[in-house]
């Protein structure tokens, strides 16, 4: 067999394969956007620190120090230590460990909630629409700190999941009334049509074909819904709402602080200065990521 029938019989090479052109774009323009990049380095590390800062330090949770009472910052306590002796330093890192937790849960499952009661609104109309809407708007007309201040203390001993779940409960509603004038105009776009047609489910099409199609919006919400909800329990907390003892977090190590904080200042300016970082971060990251999405932005490389 001659050179050029054996070329001609050998099959041809692979193209290679390409990633999502949307998602590959919108990764170079995030790491184009010096915003985010700082704001993910400054996450990162504050959440390496809330986990790994304890596994050094020389003082556990409950011990105390009965030698050292308000005892300044020294080589024995990186932060100093409390009115009863704590370690001021392993109480703040896990303070800041549970108000990230907090952060994330709680904006996680406000998007979802926001999400789904927006689309499911906007996607039918009619009664389902009227009755979402009628929930959203009284949502809005009730005073959260209000609520929050008045239900939890009453479902303190179930734990913080149940703080979480009453702070997303009372943080969807803008976002729903977003997600549901989206999905009026998604709804009518061929392809939405077209799976209609062929007999795919209301539900299926809600989340498989319009939720998918607005994920701008949900990812730059949930990022907001972070520092939105830190601020929120901090608030709570600094008020004796919030998350009670055993458990910490930085607004209610902040509520204990601030009692102290002319004659003892590290017992308050380290806890803070914690939560304007991880508030700043998270909201470098917040505008970063609307940048990066929104088509119209001046700031786009």
């Amino acid at each position: 067999m001659s050179m050029s029938a054996e070329r001609e019989a050998a099959p041809p090479e692979a193209a290679p394969v390409e990633i999502s052109g949307r998602w590959t774009s919108l990764a170079k323009e995030l790491l184009a956007t010096r915003r985010v990049l700082i704001g993910l380095a400054i996450i990162l590390a504050l959440i390496a620190a809330a986990w790994i800062g304890p596994l050094f330090s020389p003082w556990g949770f409950a011990e105390r120090d009965f030698t050292a009472f308000r005892s300044p910052p020294s080589a024995d306590h990186w932060f100093g230590t409390g009115t009863t002796g704590r370690d001021v330093f392993h109480m703040t890192m896990v303070g800041l460990q549970k108000s990230i937790l907090i952060g994330l849960c709680a904006a996680l499952a406000t998007t979802v909630i926001a999400a789904l009661v927006g689309a499911f609104a906007g996607y039918f109309l009619g009664f389902a629409d009227r009755t979402l809407m009628w929930v959203t708007d009284l949502f809005l007309v009730l005073p959260q700190f209000l609520i929050l201040a008045i239900l939890y203390p009453l479902l303190r001993d179930e734990g913080w999941l149940v703080f979480v779940l009453l702070l997303a409960c009372l943080m969807w509603m803008v976002t729903a009334k977003m997600v549901r004038g989206m999905t009026i105009s998604l709804k009518e776009r061929e392809y939405v049509q077209a799976a209609r047609f062929m007999g795919v489910s209301h539900g299926r099409i809600i989340l498989r074909h319009i939720l998918p199609n607005m994920s701008s919006l949900l990812i730059v919400d949930a990022t907001i819904n972070v520092s939105s909800a830190i601020i929120l329990e901090t608030a709570l907390s600094y008020f004796g709402f919030g998350i009670q003892p055993p458990d910490v977090t930085l607004g209610s190590l902040i509520a204990t602080g601030s009692r102290q904080a002319l004659a003892f200042p590290w017992t308050f300016w380290f806890c803070t200065g914690l939560l304007i970082v991880l508030v700043l971060a998270v909201n470098l990251i917040g505008d970063g990521l609307r940048d990066a999405l929104d088509p119209h932005s001046k700031s786009r490389t």
